[in-house]
């Protein structure tokens, strides 16, 4: 079953980031906080919403997903940030539920496209995701600031040093 996250959901939600980080080897860099991340996913203005897959009353799964805008399309869109599902719980259609609920989603919304990133090296999400029709953006690279350096950025003066040349 899939169903939106709730409040009560939050160290569910956790235990799943932290699976996921250790599946892609990251685990050294998650430093979630579940109190910020409560009131991220539903305080006054939530940055990001969850799916949740269920078997029985365990939750196995979760989708974590936010807005983002094509000024291409002149349309809004969904960013899947996130998508696992607890590697015992593979196989049985999980993942697919969770990537349905989420296009049904975006349907509704009237959002134009549906997109995400994915490992290099995940050879079997990317033939699964492919399955279901997505196409790689082999095309474009990612890029991220974090950390000092996305400090440092915020505090550049964006006002010329010296006046610009003029031209004869």
């Amino acid at each position: 079953m899939i169903r939106p996250a709730i409040p009560d959901d939050v160290p569910n939600i956790g235990r799943l980031i932290r699976a996921l980080a250790d599946y892609e080897k990251l685990s050294r860099e998650v430093v979630l906080d579940e109190v910020q991340l409560r009131q991220h996913l539903f305080g006054s203005r939530p940055y990001a919403e969850v799916l949740l897959a269920e078997e029985g009353p365990a939750v196995v799964g979760f989708a974590l997903f936010f807005h983002n805008y094509s000024t291409f399309l002149g349309r809004p869109g969904i960013y899947l940030e996130d998508l696992f599902v607890q590697p015992e719980n593979r196989g049985q259609g999980h993942g697919k539920a969770l990537l349905l609920a989420l296009a049904r989603l975006a349907v509704e919304r009237g959002c134009g496209r549906l997109e995400w990133s994915v490992l290099d090296w995940n050879e079997s999400a990317i033939r699964f995701y492919e399955s279901l029709g997505a196409v790689s953006m082999k095309e474009w690279t990612i890029m991220r600031v974090t950390g000092e350096p996305l400090q440092s950025l915020a505090r550049i003066d964006p006002a010329p040093s010296h006046p610009p040349e003029e031209n004869p």
